[in-house]
């Protein structure tokens, strides 16, 4: 299948604490003031000298909210963001201040991606960064304004961490193309009942959803009739259920004014010890694409090693 590399179908925006892969691209952030980012559309990227953490690079990061901060004298008025593609190719983790790579990485040994993990005290901040030697790998994709609607499209949650209130989060719902296309057109319809009661079930996890509708022992269901939504969360207040007959399992909402009630991976209550997220006004819930599920193994091949359930 030929996909164009900007598609909503490359899975690549990788959360900030999984090692990146060799040879794959990965959607990335850069920040920059208003007259950088149109210099680099215009002549692309120039990496930064070599006495910096990394040395010489261009500097980039998975997390937007660490990318919309630069320059750090810049008034966010004044600021953009760079959306960009990265083919990163051989990695190498530096995790630790001296490290004997920590500037020799490419010139010595021949890495094109040097990545510090988050919270390994190099960072002040404590997130995570990339720092990429040939800015031939990177192209931009896209120029952003430092707004929150922006930075909220890509604010993919790691699963293990619990959503903050009033934060806006993309995820996932799995459902069949019929089904899809009834939302698209007119939105969600809670379910009536479920694990954490009424509501709209989610997760951030796309291996969760892929296999929705489930099959039965009566019926298998193709992957041609199967499709993912991705969507875009404004949580309202959230409530942690983190076991099964949690006082408030299913009560969250209708006793006591919760808007999204969020159960932790590795906590019991999923067969696949994955996360998920049950809204309980469909309102606070975007359509961003629709996603057909055998395009999606297509262009991600390890999706075709889902979760079980």
């Amino acid at each position: 299948m030929d996909v164009n590399p900007d598609s909503p179908y490359y899975i690549n925006l990788l959360d900030s604490k999984s090692h990146p892969e060799d040879h794959r691209e990965y959607v990335m952030f850069h920040g920059c003031s208003k007259e950088g980012a149109e210099l680099i559309k215009r002549d692309g990227f120039k990496p930064s000298s070599a006495d910096r953490m990394l040395g010489a690079g261009v500097y980039v990061s998975r997390d937007i909210r660490k990318a919309c901060k630069y320059p750090l004298d810049v008034p966010d008025s004044e600021k953009r963001v760079l959306k960009v593609r990265v083919n990163v190719g051989r990695v190498k983790v530096i995790d630790r201040q001296n490290h004997t790579m920590q500037k020799t990485w490419h010139t010595v040994h021949g890495f094109d991606t040097a990545w510090v993990p988050p919270n390994v005290g190099m960072v002040l901040c404590n997130q995570e960064e990339d720092c990429v030697y040939d800015p031939k790998r990177i192209k931009v994709i896209e120029v952003m304004k430092v707004t929150e609607d922006n930075l909220s499209q890509y604010d993919h949650l790691q699963s293990g961490v619990s959503p903050e209130d009033s934060h806006v989060y993309v995820m996932y719902h799995g459902t069949s193309k019929q089904i899809a296309v009834d939302i698209q057109r007119n939105g969600f319809k809670p379910s009536k009942d479920g694990m954490l009661g009424a509501g709209v079930y989610l997760s951030r996890d796309i291996r969760k959803v892929i296999r929705y509708p489930l099959n039965t022992p009566l019926m298998t269901i193709p992957d041609s009739d199967r499709m993912v939504l991705k969507v875009k969360v404004d949580v309202g207040r959230v409530k942690v259920i983190k076991r099964q007959r949690h006082p408030m399992q299913k009560t969250w909402h209708t006793e006591h004014g919760f808007d999204t009630a969020w159960v932790p991976p590795n906590v019991g209550m999923v067969p696949s010890n994955q996360e998920e997220d049950c809204v309980y006004d469909p309102k606070r819930i975007k359509v961003l694409a629709m996603l057909k599920v055998p395009n999606l193994k297509n262009v991600n091949p390890w999706l075709n090693n889902p979760l079980q359930n």
